[in-house]
């Protein structure tokens, strides 16, 4: 444990924002399974549950919880297999 109050107090926002970081990467993770198991269900809710995980994603990838290639890569596919289902 750092002695020094600046360093007490960086130990103290970093749990924070790491406790932060894990809800919303929890939150993206959860939206794209939503998302994924309506478009597999063929659901007709199946465009918002991909709505809200790109929403989600974006989101992330804003604070730099995941790369933005990556959101970009996962809200690519997701839009791909939706519009493979509808054709």
């Amino acid at each position: 444990m750092p002695n020094i109050k600046s360093a007490i107090k960086r130990v103290k926002t970093a749990e924070l924002r790491r406790a932060n970081n894990i809800t919303a990467k929890s939150s993206m993770r959860t939206a794209v399974k939503n998302a994924e198991a309506a478009i597999a269900n063929n659901d007709e809710n199946s465009k918002d549950a991909l709505l809200a995980a790109v929403r989600k994603l974006d989101k992330a990838a804003s604070k730099g919880i995941i790369h933005k290639n990556a959101a970009a890569r996962k809200k690519s596919r997701l839009t791909k297999r939706l519009n493979s289902l509808n054709a």
